[in-house]
């Protein structure tokens, strides 16, 4: 299914399922969202520009902003950025969130000292695109990080993670369905990735397997 609709569009998150997405994910990811920021956080200095492409809620971006550093969010649906804007006020952190498609990033050539896409690689219809676009606005010696599902990824890894999130009753059951079918179905495999970045101007990269994910390391 999602790799149907991600051929006429990028697939995007709006109205009340966007609403619905912030109120229960927030618990579940909150601390994977820590760790991702504290793995962005390794491989840059203090006060880095770092860009988060589709940033969903904004939970990585305020966890980032929370460290010190100056984020942009670049993300397509309307509904989400103004919830990112809602939780970053919350949090009382400043996040540059804007609207923007990944596949044309409203941002300037080599600004960013890193950039991260979180669970949301596999929606884009121009994937090389966006990771041209990736390496257009990315610093001279600076990384990106896309972290996204592997499609080999096996029940056992999935049932771990849903362990790991702690999420109980219809939200457990819904979330592993959909990793199960959807989600899975959309997902790229390690090959895949590096079939796409044949076609980009990154050439020095790392992938590696962690869990359900994959975690692909691009170094301009």
């Amino acid at each position: 299914m999602m790799k149907n609709m991600r051929k006429t569009k990028d697939v995007g998150i709006y109205g009340l399922t966007a609403k619905w997405y912030d109120k229960n994910s927030r618990k579940s990811r909150m601390t994977q969202m820590q760790a991702y920021a504290n793995e962005v956080a390794s491989f840059v200095g203090k006060r880095a520009n770092i860009l988060e492409v589709a940033p969903g809620p904004g939970y990585l971006s305020i966890e980032l902003a929370k460290k010190g550093f100056n984020v942009t969010g670049v993300e397509i649906s309307p509904d989400f950025v103004k919830i990112e804007k809602d939780n970053a006020k919350e949090a009382n952190v400043s996040v540059d969130f804007k609207e923007g498609n990944a596949s044309h990033l409203p941002c300037e050539d080599s600004f960013f000292d890193s950039i991260v896409c979180s669970a949301a690689f596999k929606n884009f219809k121009d994937p090389v695109k966006a990771l041209c676009e990736m390496y257009r606005v990315l610093k001279e010696g600076g990384t990106s990080l896309i972290i996204d599902m592997n499609y080999e990824a096996t029940s056992e890894d999935i049932n771990n993670e849903i362990r790991q999130t702690g999420m109980k009753g219809f939200d457990k059951h819904f979330v592993k369905f959909a990793f199960k079918t959807f989600l899975k179905q959309g997902a790229y495999t390690k090959e895949d990735f590096e079939s796409l970045l044949k076609e980009t101007p990154f050439k020095n990269y790392k992938i590696k397997k962690e869990g359900i994910s994959l975690f692909v390391y691009l170094f301009k």
